[in-house]
């Protein structure tokens, strides 16, 4: 005798025995941080950090370029401008002290977390340069006349070099490293140009009166012997 046909169960009938499933394990703890903020850092002996002190850190470390006190502190979520800057301080501190290959530098009207001079020559040889600011000759003289001379029409750039310069500061704008930065008042309203944000963070300078002085740019003199 043909058995009637039994529609499949459907719903909390359907699933099957509680022990039937797979244990729970514990999440991984980038899952079972919190997110109201409510996790503290202690911090242990004299090296440990405050939940404020990491949380700049993690910024630092995570940015690719400076950041300003107000972008650092909203980052961070911290409220006050003054008292990042302090976390910045003391985080400079712990790095003198432990002898850490990392600094926190003042550069381009901002802070960002970079690796000390002394260890550049084992970084270079994993990484030469970076193609973007691979500059030939005659691009570091032209940044260099705008660097000092800026703001400074194309014509006057010409002038000093002794060639015409469109393409290279076509190139020198395709990088980053100069910008449009006004019209001059002469006849026909030309374009001046000038340095960029990005120009200090490439050559590691806080702002523009860190340029070398003309005098240090001097080659040393020649002895006799030579």
């Amino acid at each position: 005798m043909r058995q009637p046909f039994a529609a499949p169960a459907r719903g909390p009938q359907a699933l099957p025995a509680r022990d039937c499933f797979p244990s729970p394990r514990a999440r991984p703890a980038v899952y079972r941080l919190p997110l109201d903020g409510s996790a503290e850092t202690r911090p242990v002996g004299e090296l440990g950090r405050t939940a404020d002190l990491a949380s700049v850190e993690a910024v630092l470390l995570a940015a690719d370029e400076p950041l300003n006190l107000r972008r650092l502190a909203t980052a961070s979520g911290i409220d006050d401008s003054a008292e990042t800057r302090k976390l910045v301080r003391q985080l400079q501190a712990l790095y003198d002290r432990d002898g850490s290959a990392f600094q926190v530098e003042e550069i381009a009207g901002g802070f960002q977390l970079l690796s000390r001079p002394e260890f550049h020559p084992w970084l270079a040889r994993m990484k030469r340069a970076v193609a973007e600011t691979r500059l030939s000759a005659p691009m570091r003289e032209t940044l260099a006349i705008i660097a000092y001379r800026q703001p400074i029409v194309r014509a006057d750039v010409e002038a000093i070099r002794g060639v015409q310069c469109s393409e290279i500061l076509r190139q020198l704008m395709e990088k980053g490293l100069i910008r449009i930065a006004g019209r001059d008042a002469s006849l026909g309203r030309p374009v001046l140009y000038g340095t960029t944000k990005k120009f200090l963070q490439v050559f590691g300078l806080k702002n523009l009166r860190d340029l070398p002085e003309g005098e240090q740019l001097k080659a040393p003199p020649q002895s006799a012997e030579d």
